[in-house]
């Protein structure tokens, strides 16, 4: 058997390290120029017409569609045939294509998010089970914010096979809150209290009116229904003043909020 000498060793690791040197710095040179040429598109079609919401999908596509031709820019570097490559790509179709059907789903998914807009970036959504800020909308999956600073990454195809609640589509937005009094206290004083702090508080909207209703009389209390609107920025801030203020107002009139009581038998 015949061996390698020292000087033919050297020649071939000096051709394919070159190669393999040159492959790896186009790929992460190129890599870096894709994402940087991704952001700068969303920078130009941002002075357009077109939305954020489109420009963020087309920028992922494009970052996608450039990292594919980098990768065979390499490979054609290392001395890989790219024509036959594809080729056997192409024959490999089938089995690739069952391999990713969830990825092949979810840009058809995203497609229908960015076609027909159920959200936009900055929408405030729940979609799979999440609540959260939309941050992106890339070419594979929607990046949510929660309220609580988690960056959450959702596959476009459960967002578009699942109920979207979109809490920023309309301008305005009703509070639900929901007070209990004792049987023992004033009906109509704990109902003119609960009225007045409806009127009074600053950002609930006249129109639509606030509503105050006995809502129901259950095992423990008289349920009172207090619906409010407000403009959407401002439903937080309102839920937890109104639940502040009615505490404090009844605590101030002598009107008990009862809580579940057992009784416990001595039999």
């Amino acid at each position: 058997m015949d061996f390698l000498t020292q000087e033919q060793i050297i020649s071939i690791l000096s051709a394919y390290g070159i190669r393999i040197i040159g492959a790896l710095l186009i790929f992460f040179i190129g890599k870096k120029a894709a994402s940087w040429l991704s952001k700068l598109f969303i920078k130009v079609v941002g002075k357009t017409s077109l939305d954020e919401t489109t420009a963020s999908f087309l920028s992922s596509a494009v970052y996608m569609v450039l990292l594919l031709l980098i990768i065979l820019a390499a490979l054609g570097t290392l001395g890989v045939e790219t024509t036959s490559f594809i080729a056997l790509l192409g024959a490999m179709g089938l089995a690739i294509g069952m391999a990713l059907k969830d990825s092949f789903s979810s840009i058809g998914a995203g497609l229908l998010i960015v076609f027909f807009k159920p959200f936009k970036v900055k929408d405030l959504i729940e979609a799979a089970g999440v609540v959260g800020y939309v941050e992106a909308i890339n070419i594979f999956s929607v990046v949510l914010k929660t309220t609580d600073n988690k960056q959450i990454i959702i596959p476009n195809s459960k967002i578009v096979t699942n109920n979207i609640i979109n809490y920023s589509a309309k301008s305005i937005r009703r509070v639900d809150l929901v007070f209990g009094i004792s049987y023992e206290d004033d009906l109509k004083k704990a109902k003119k209290i609960l009225e007045e702090i409806a009127l009074s508080t600053p950002k609930i909207l006249k129109e639509p009116s606030p509503l105050v209703a006995v809502l129901s009389l259950s095992s423990n209390s008289v349920d009172f229904a207090f619906r409010v609107w407000v403009k959407n920025n401002d439903y937080w801030d309102i839920y937890f003043a109104i639940n502040e203020a009615v505490k404090l107002r009844f605590d101030e009139e002598k009107i008990t909020i009862p809580y579940p009581q057992i009784t416990v038998s001595n039999k």
